[in-house]
């Protein structure tokens, strides 16, 4: 089963991840645990403990992306068209489905309006990831339940592969893994995108890189490289 609408994009209720039952958020919150900052923790906590579209939208895609192959494989190698991670400044967390259930996909966007994202709840119910733009020529990747044991997320310009639990090439021309999109579920069953990595990068350095310099005690418990108290509250 593939959810192919994406749902409403801007914050929405519900308390921080985890375990145990925890204080309601504030209503007005922009993010699991009370806004960004809630979320920044949320994944900083994360690391710390353990550092099927339909046919026709397949069609339709296929169509669009075989039309401008020309044009996208000069706009990428001159560095023209938007890739992931190319927004700038600290990611905001956002609310991307009010549920996903194992063995559905669904499509967003993020951190960017232009950031195309899929996130797959596997059959065992690990919630991942990923950035929607294959790493070979920026074309759309799609979920395909049918194929393999797990599915997997595929680029149809070039029979690009790419393995659904851990976003690694397993076929085709793509040079790079998939960028990651780090998800999480709250205690209400909502999902939500908190952060990005870039290609091949691991979680605390896809921190480091975001957070760092917004929180700074954070960065020291992890050991974010450079990383200091500002001279205030030394």
């Amino acid at each position: 089963m593939s959810v192919t609408t994406p749902p409403p994009a801007g914050p929405g209720a519900g308390g921080p991840p985890g375990d145990g039952p925890r204080p309601g958020p504030d209503p007005h919150a922009g993010g699991p645990g009370g806004g960004p900052s809630g979320a920044r923790e949320a994944l900083h906590d994360r690391i710390a403990a353990d550092a099927l579209t339909t046919r026709r939208d397949y069609l339709r895609i296929v169509t669009t992306v075989s039309g401008g192959l020309a044009l996208g494989g000069i706009g990428v190698a001159a560095g023209i068209l938007h890739r992931h991670n190319d927004v700038k400044g600290v990611p905001e967390p956002r609310k991307i489905a009010d549920s996903l259930g194992p063995g559905e996909s669904l499509a967003f966007t993020y951190p960017g309006d232009e950031d195309r994202a899929i996130a797959v709840r596997l059959g065992d119910g690990t919630l991942v990831g990923y950035s929607a733009v294959c790493t070979h020529l920026a074309c759309a990747v799609l979920y395909r339940a049918d194929r393999g044991q797990e599915g997997e997320l595929l680029c149809p310009c070039h029979e690009g592969v790419f393995a659904v639990r851990t976003g690694e090439v397993t076929a085709g021309p793509p040079p790079r893994p998939l960028p990651r999109v780090i998800v999480t579920e709250d205690l209400d069953g909502s999902i939500w995108a908190l952060a990005t990595t870039r290609s091949g990068e691991s979680d605390k350095d896809a921190w480091c890189r975001q957070f760092a310099d917004v929180s700074p005690e954070q960065a020291l418990e992890l050991g974010c490289p450079g990383a200091e108290l500002p001279k205030d509250a030394v």
